[in-house]
């Protein structure tokens, strides 16, 4: 009780700073919410090539160009290697298609002909270089059974005209789940920085001279006096996580009621409680008031560009993501990930969600046992 009076006492007189660095971290995490758009729409679009053609415009040649015209935007500019090499650079156009001399002939005489491209190497580069081989894949194999280039040509366009209807049948409100898990990923960072900060600011206050020297001549263990002040500091924290709940349900709605929802509060309150273990036991060795921003800075910054919190980890290097896998955060926001893709939720599917879940609580228990190691250890080395 008495160390709870302390903390109190300590976190009461910090209240102006404790309180500015919080609402800041939440006003952060709000705006970071309401300006980043993620929907996901999908719509069609055609890339941008240019064809040089050498051959007589005519059979099989004139039909890969119809072909291609139809899927694509076919754009004029002089024949000139500047020129070209301009439009690629500027990306006026994405891919030019440049086709030989007799390759109709060649073609349909077994010459195996071959089309030069010049690529930007974008993703609609790729879509140009998918049409064109689709063309090409589906004549050879035609031309293989049908030598007569009108009956080839029939049945190449017969089999090109055959598309596929794609029906979206999820029932899951992509927007809403978009935005919460958009939210909880950045929470990461402001969860993390909230708690180092506050939880070394107070133990580095209980570190004072007058209050470490009764620390050391009390009867307390080490372990009950480290429980203790643990447990005072998990009303900062649950508070912390109260209001970023609070926030979240004010930002997105009824959403957060859902089974995704409650997922995402209880994968962040595991996370919190692992943020307030970290904290304590850097707070532990920690004893300078002034290396606190330093440390919040490595930590929470750090373990944020790492594991995907402020950019998503799909576009990370693989070497970044395999360092990452030693931090916490790596593990609540790869959670968030996999609750985002569920679409029916049951224990067959959050298999892997609650495996996450466990690492995070095994990381609560190994920063909690170091916090006594070294607590311990150094009240042992005040005594002599």
């Amino acid at each position: 009780m008495i160390i709870f009076k302390t903390f109190l006492k300590i976190l009461l007189k910090n209240k102006f700073i404790i309180i500015t660095y919080t609402a800041i971290l939440i006003f952060f995490g709000c705006f970071n919410t309401q300006t980043n758009d993620n929907t996901t729409n999908f719509s069609a679009t055609k890339p941008d090539i240019l064809i040089i053609n050498k051959d007589e415009n005519k059979g099989l040649t004139k039909d890969l160009i119809t072909y291609l015209n139809k899927n694509s935007n076919i754009k004029k500019i002089p024949d000139k290697k500047y020129s070209l090499d301009d439009a690629l650079f500027y990306r006026d156009v994405n891919y030019i298609i440049y086709i030989p001399k007799d390759f109709r002939e060649d073609f349909l005489a077994n010459k195996n002909p071959q089309i030069k491209i010049k690529s930007t190497k974008d993703y609609q580069a790729s879509l140009a270089e998918m049409m064109l081989k689709r063309y090409l894949k589906t004549a050879t194999i035609y031309h293989s059974e049908i030598p007569n280039e009108k009956d080839l040509l029939e049945s190449i366009n017969s089999t090109l005209k055959v598309s596929t209807q794609i029906q979206m049948t999820t029932k899951l409100n992509t927007n809403s789940l978009n935005k919460m898990i958009s939210y909880y990923n950045f929470a990461n960072y402001s969860i993390l920085a909230g708690c180092v900060y506050v939880i070394c600011l107070i133990l580095s206050s209980f570190k004072e001279k007058s209050i470490r020297k009764r620390t050391i001549i009390s009867s307390l263990k080490s372990s009950t006096y480290n429980l203790n002040l643990l447990l005072s500091n998990s009303l900062f924290a649950l508070i912390l996580w109260i209001f970023y709940v609070i926030l979240s349900i004010i930002l997105v709605g009824n959403a957060m009621f859902t089974p995704h929802g409650i997922l995402l509060i209880i994968n962040s309150f595991i996370f919190t409680l692992c943020a307030l273990t970290l904290a304590f036991f850097i707070g532990t060795l920690l004893s300078n008031k002034n290396a606190i921003n330093g440390i919040v800075n490595v930590i929470a910054l750090g373990s944020s560009f790492l594991c995907g919190s402020f950019v998503p980890i799909e576009y990370l290097p693989k070497s970044v993501t395999q360092i990452a896998h030693i931090l916490p955060s790596y593990y609540y926001i790869k959670n968030n990930e996999l609750i985002k893709k569920i679409e029916i939720i049951n224990l067959k599917t959050i298999n892997e969600v609650l495996i996450n879940g466990i690492i995070l609580i095994i990381f609560i228990l190994i920063f909690i046992l170091l916090t006594n190691i070294i607590s311990k250890k150094r009240r042992d080395f005040s005594y002599q």
